[in-house]
């Protein structure tokens, strides 16, 4: 735990991008529902068990979700979709995500490619590239990882780069699996975003199936 206690202090304090710096930190209590809130407002670190066999990596914090509570998946609709769903998979003491609430996830860690909630949810290619380098080190702070299941093309497509695999060869689609080496295996999915979700492109059928697909390999 003691790497992880100083990665996350490192990567707090990060300021590297001054476009998310300023978005972060300019979107706190400008939602109605959460005036007077105090905002986390900073880059958010991974959440989960030190031992993780599987890994789930986003796109980046929600604006009002986790770059307001400061823990991964919490806050907003895409936590309330994905939690219920870790729950039902027997990978999260319960289904919903609060600070302080004790919440322990089981074999199972969360992350996302860029760690500062961006403009519109769309980081630019040198703020994916930025935050690789905390991504590298979060990674190798998981030495148990089995399988990782990236949730949208930018989560894919940020561990094909950690990885060193080619896009060409490795598309992304809802359903990809991709062998790695050492038993390993990379998942995709659609985003648990609201926009996939309330649409229907992603059902919570959908999801639980990959979910228990990667339970599964990871051998959990």
């Amino acid at each position: 735990m003691e790497g992880f206690t100083e990665f996350r202090s490192q990567l707090t304090a990060c300021r590297l991008c001054p476009r998310l710096v300023a978005w972060r930190e300019g979107v706190a209590g400008k939602k109605r529902a959460h005036r007077g809130e105090v905002y986390w407002a900073r880059p958010v670190p991974g959440f989960g068990d030190p031992k993780a066999r599987l890994l789930l990596v986003g796109l980046a914090p929600g604006a009002h979700g986790s770059n307001r509570t400061g823990r991964p998946f919490t806050g907003d609709a895409s936590g309330a979709f994905l939690y219920p769903l870790l729950w039902e998979a027997g990978l999260a003491s319960q289904r919903e995500s609060l600070p302080g609430d004790g919440l322990r996830l089981l074999g199972v860690y969360l992350t996302a490619a860029v760690r500062c909630a961006p403009p519109e949810n769309r980081p630019t290619r040198e703020e994916i590239l930025a935050c690789s380098a905390w991504t590298r080190v979060e990674l190798a702070l998981l030495p148990e990882l089995r399988v990782y299941l990236a949730l949208g093309r930018v989560a894919h497509e940020a561990l094909l780069e950690q990885f060193g695999l080619r896009r060409s060869t490795h598309p992304f689609f809802h359903g990809a699996h991709y062998p790695l080496p050492g038993g390993r295996h990379l998942l995709s999915s659609y985003h648990v975003s609201r926009q996939n979700t309330q649409t229907g492109r992603l059902t919570r059928d959908m999801f639980l199936e990959i979910l228990l697909r990667a339970k599964a390999l990871a051998g959990l």
